[in-house]
Order: C-alpha cells, then structure tokens, then sequence
C-alpha cells in the first residue's frame, strides 16, 4: 500500500498575516512552516506502518513556492520517504477548485491508496479541499477523522461531528482529513532530520504533472477577490468605575438600555 500526504507550506505562526494590495493574496514574503494540520497526516500514516500494515511507500506532495524547501524537510524528518513539489508561476492565483485539481493530477501519479490530508490550512483555514481533491479523484471520502484503523482494502474511521461521532467505512483507494486530535505528532530526531537530506524531492511543474493551463492560476479561478478593507475600528467602551455612587445601578441601567435585561 502506498500512502500521499498532501502537505502545504503556510506563513509560520510568529509571521504576520497581511495581504497584498497589489494582487490580494497572502504575502508569503516571511517565515515559513510545514501546516501544523498536515503535520498529524504524516502521523498517522507513519502511525499506520509501525501497526503492521505494508505500508511501501510515504509520499508528501505539496503545490506551492520553489522555495518551499525547508518546511519539505521537516515532511522528510518526520518520515515521508519522499517529496513531489508542485511548483510553476502558472499556478499563481489559484483558487480551491484549481488548487484541488493541480493536486490530484499530481496525486493520479503517485499511485497512492490511501489519500490523507489535514483538516485544514492555518493560512486560509479552507475545510473543503480533501472533498474536492476527493470529487477530482473520484473517491471516497471520510472528513474529520479523529480515529483510524485498516483491515484488508477497507478503512474504518470514526469522525469527528458537532454531537459526538460517527463510525465510516471507505473502501480503499479513499481520500480522508484528519483532526488534529487524531494523534500528537513527534518530534523529528537529529538522525532524522539529518537522513532528510539523503531523501528525494521531486520538483515538477503544470506541464511536467499534465496540467491544464487554462484550469489554475489567476486566469483559471472561478473565485476573485476585488477589493479588501480593515475592520471598522471599535468604539471605545463605556468605564462604570465605584468611587462610593450607585455603579450598581448604572450597571443596570447600562444592561437595560441595551435590552439584555
């Protein structure tokens, strides 16, 4: 069996969060790191080979920067066997929908059965790309996964819901997300992290993984941001100090105003 971890390299958490007022995407211009998200998808299917199962190969794949190395390397570290980096200026602009299509064109040649993604990006907090890498690669899908098992060519997952969970089975090959309370990943040894170096990095662009061009990128998005605005600013809050008046009653009277009382 053959597991892909998709993997996205994010702004890192100490990074600020800004726009750019020239295009409207994310200035990717600071610190960077691997998705904490993703990080519990490399988990669990390491996880998945130290249980037993014949686990051949993890592959990481990513779309992003040709920079994006160093948070590859921390994939490696962890214990993928491999990394495809997707990286091309014709992806630029990409929404969801060419994002997730990009992705599973990659995915299509990894031969993969068992497609894991985290629940989400810290960076655009999208939820839906497993289900569309999922509707791409036409497979079943099982989101939220906060516990996992494999028996045969069948996955069993219990997923996590608003009222408690519910227990899926897929039959492989399938694509899942999972929570970030399916497991605590580890932390990358030195050995580790210096045997990443050895590990190969695939580096392939849109023509190379057969991608349509007219699909991705800013030209290919079916979503556009026109304009972009701060957040009014908040008024200042009323300060009701007891300097021996009634602040009691002020209270009350402040609370009624406003009909919460």
């Amino acid at each position: 069996m053959n597991i892909a971890v998709c993997v996205k390299e994010v702004p890192s958490a100490t990074s600020a969060k800004r726009l750019d007022p020239s295009t409207y995407r994310l200035d990717r211009s600071g610190d960077s790191e691997l998705n904490p998200f993703d990080v519990h998808g490399l988990e669990e299917a390491i996880k998945l080979r130290e249980a037993g199962h014949e686990v051949e190969e993890i592959v990481a794949v990513c779309m992003g920067r040709e920079n994006a190395q160093r948070p590859l390397q921390k994939a490696l570290a962890l214990g993928a066997d491999r990394v495809v980096l997707l990286t091309d200026p014709a992806l630029a602009g990409s929404d969801i929908s060419g994002t997730a299509y990009a992705l599973a064109t990659v995915l299509e040649k990894q031969n993969a059965d068992l497609v894991i993604l985290g629940q989400q990006a810290s960076d655009a907090d999208c939820y839906v790309m497993a289900a569309a890498v999922a509707d791409h690669l036409r497979r079943p899908l099982v989101t939220q996964v906060a516990s996992l098992s494999l028996e045969g060519g069948t996955l069993r997952a219990k997923r996590q819901t608003e009222h408690g969970y519910d227990v899926i089975e897929a039959t492989l090959p399938a694509v899942i997300s999972v929570s970030d309370a399916i497991n605590t990943p580890r932390l990358p040894s030195i050995k580790a992290i210096m045997g990443a170096k050895k590990k190969p990095t695939d580096q392939v662009s849109a023509a190379d993984a057969g991608i349509d061009p007219s699909r991705v990128g800013e030209g290919g998005a079916k979503s556009v941001v026109r304009s972009v605005s701060p957040p009014p600013a908040k008024q200042e809050g009323r300060r009701i100090e007891d300097t021996g008046g009634d602040s009691a009653g002020a209270i009350v009277e402040f609370l009624a105003e406003r009909g919460v009382i």
